[in-house]
């Protein structure tokens, strides 16, 4: 192994520089800084659970090797002290005397440990004078080498550094940790709640030959097999309605999913969602059981209804949820009678006083849907259930029982952004097909959000579906919901460009 600076490391940073000279060092004196392993006897959170209320000045008898991150190190003649901390955020004490360990050795661990060295200490399990748990070192060893400095109090990670660097967020932050720990308690509440109503959870492909399920422009990609283009999934729905067809009448999916649009507080190209269908149910019926969904898992997280944001501020998603017409909020926000049949001329003088720039590729729905969010957005902080949309933006829902130019779909809103949406599901082929080709041709006038006709999708349908409720909900937001956060907070690794120092 090399030990010879290169021009790179001559160019490096002090810190830098001098923490890959200490690593040279070691190597020259025979010491692997990088060795496969080392002495582990407990966790530290272990230890903390075993000795939890120990007296002050006690002496276990107990020797243990423990292993974590030096996040703190202060060094004295006869006695030096580091605090240790490992994965979940757990730490101790570690104290290393001249008597116990000889002078050769407390001498290296001054001249070489930096704070961020992950090491292994061997020694007796104590209390100290002041009452604090601790480890007596007997010997020690070093784990890994950091040859970068951890942030410290007086230069914290801006938030883009974070994201751009979560695996330091994750050391030095306990907010990082309890948000990445949140994730999985949430999936299991989710799992958890699916399967005490009897829903069956598949996989369904993430690779497709056509993109539909959604409203959105897709990824493109390219099979060298095939000889063909390929789609990265912009939503499951397709492929689990075949599965209602197919008989599994209660049915979800946890996925990722990819839309190649913008990136802002609540959206990311690539996404967690969960998408669930109910045979012999609607929109009703899925509103309860969505409902169910983020109670459950608010539960989880937090123990109440009422969940506590980041920020301190608390929000109650307990009880049941108001509903609220999109066509009737859109009439008393701009002070007239706005229904689906309002023509796109009327729209468009609406939009225009309101300051809405006005995309020409928009079609009438769609321009309801700008008004829509313009006016209310920013009142749906409390979970509300948006009912009523245009029939000419939901291209795979069923038409609404009473009202015209409306089908059976919801939005639930919290905190002024979209949680998730449910469906009565349209299972008429034939209806399903003219809506297909309709969107078929807004893509070939230069809509690159419209949906494909899919052959096999409609194939699958005319061997007869049941009526059916749908829904999809996005994790990420559902986590943004429980925590307050961005989106690209709630994501571990979010998709950020590059930014190579």
């Amino acid at each position: 192994m090399s030990t010879k600076n290169t021009p790179i490391e001559e160019d490096l940073p002090e810190q830098l520089r001098i923490r890959r000279e200490k690593r040279a060092a070691l190597i020259e004196s025979g010491i692997e800084p990088y060795p496969v392993s080392v002495p582990r006897t407990k966790s530290l959170k272990e230890v903390r659970q075993q000795y939890l209320g120990l007296e002050i000045d006690v002496a276990t008898g107990v020797t243990e090797s423990l292993t974590g991150r030096i996040i703190f190190k202060r060094d004295t003649g006869k006695l030096c002290f580091a605090t240790l901390r490992e994965g979940d955020g757990t730490e101790l004490q570690a104290m290393f005397s001249l008597d116990k360990v000889g002078q050769e050795s407390i001498d290296s661990w001054k001249s070489d440990i930096d704070l961020g060295d992950i090491v292994s200490v061997t020694g007796e399990i104590i209390t100290s004078k002041r009452g604090e748990l601790s480890i007596l070192a007997a010997t020690w060893k070093l784990a890994s080498k950091s040859l970068r400095p951890l942030p410290n109090d007086y230069k914290p990670m801006s938030e883009e550094t974070r994201v751009r660097m979560r695996y330091v967020d994750l050391i030095v932050r306990p907010e990082a940790r309890a948000n990445a720990r949140l994730r999985p308690a949430v999936m299991n509440s989710l799992r958890d709640t699916f399967a005490k109503a009897d829903f069956i959870e598949v996989e369904t492909p993430m690779l497709q030959v056509m993109h539909g399920g959604a409203t959105a422009r897709p990824f493109k990609s390219f099979s060298n097999a095939y000889d063909m283009d390929l789609y990265l999934r912009i939503a499951p729905e397709l492929f689990l309605k075949r599965c209602v067809v197919g008989g599994m009448e209660r049915v979800f999916e946890i996925n990722r999913n990819f839309r190649n649009e913008g990136a802002d507080s609540s959206h990311s190209p690539e996404f967690a969602m969960i998408e669930s269908y109910q045979a012999y149910g609607d929109w009703k019926s899925i509103a309860d059981l969505t409902r169910t969904l983020v109670q459950n898992a608010a539960m989880a997280v937090s123990g109440s209804h009422v969940v506590t944001h980041h920020d301190g501020r608390q929000a109650d998603l307990g009880g049941n949820w108001r509903e609220i017409s999109l066509y009737n909020a859109i009439s008393e926000g701009v002070g007239q009678s706005v229904t689906a049949l309002t023509s796109i001329a009327d729209l468009k003088v609406i939009a225009t006083k309101l300051g809405i720039k006005i995309d020409p590729k928009w079609i009438t729905g769609k321009l309801a849907e700008e008004i829509f969010e313009h006016i209310a957005k920013d009142q749906l902080i409390a979970p509300t259930f948006v009912m009523g949309f245009p029939v000419d933006t939901s291209p795979l829902v069923r038409e609404h029982r009473e009202i015209p130019g409306v089908v059976e779909k919801w939005d639930l809103y919290v905190d002024g952004f979209e949680l998730a949406t449910g469906y009565s599901e349209l299972i008429d082929p034939v209806i399903q097909r003219e809506r297909l080709v309709e969107q078929s041709t807004l893509g070939d006038e230069g809509d690159f959000e419209a949906m494909q006709v899919d052959e096999d999708f409609l194939r699958a349908m005319e061997f007869a579906m049941p009526p059916t409720g749908g829904m999809g909900m996005g994790v990420d937001r559902l986590l943004m919901a429980l925590t307050g956060l961005g989106i690209r907070e709630t994501i571990l690794f979010p998709l950020v460009k590059p930014d190579i120092d």
